[in-house]
């Protein structure tokens, strides 16, 4: 390609991402099927107000389920309501038919939360940010659909 330049923006216009994931995203579904995603909450709500309080939030494509946020309050930790969550959202996963499940998290947050529900870690980002690392994390399905907590076989 001829008559091209490369430049460095501090302060990039926000349209010019649009312009770029959208030649990336074209290229993409050259090579693979576009996926269908399908979002998913499972909120916690306030009893009285019915509040949206905290929760999960993901959304199933390309075969897997990704969980991008969990929130549980400090009040209701420690007594099973994010184990009901993930579990749930494991439940989704499944009847969507996805092959499994993947996250990230902080060690900051909750890696031993996931290892406790069988997640396997996949990869680590040592120090971010600084001083901690950003793990990932999956859970394959058995052919049943339902979780396996080892990814042999």
């Amino acid at each position: 390609m001829d008559g091209f330049k490369i430049t460095v923006e501090d302060k990039p216009e926000p349209a010019w991402r649009d312009t770029i994931v959208s030649q990336l995203e074209a290229y993409n579904w050259t090579k693979v099927e576009r996926p269908t995603i399908e979002p998913l909450a499972v909120a916690l709500r306030a009893s009285e107000s019915n509040e949206v309080i905290g929760g999960l939030w993901g959304a199933s494509f390309g075969g897997w389920f990704f969980i991008e946020a969990l929130f549980v309050p400090d009040a209701l930790r420690g007594c099973g309501t994010g184990t009901s969550l993930v579990k749930l959202a494991e439940q989704v996963a499944a009847e969507r038919q996805c092959t499994g499940i993947w996250l990230d998290t902080f060690t900051f947050q909750a890696p031993a939360f996931y290892e406790k529900l069988g997640y396997q870690l996949m990869g680590r980002f040592a120090n971010f940010p600084i001083g901690h690392d950003r793990l990932y994390y999956f859970k394959r399905f058995t052919a049943e659909g339902l979780p396996r907590v080892s990814d042999e076989s």
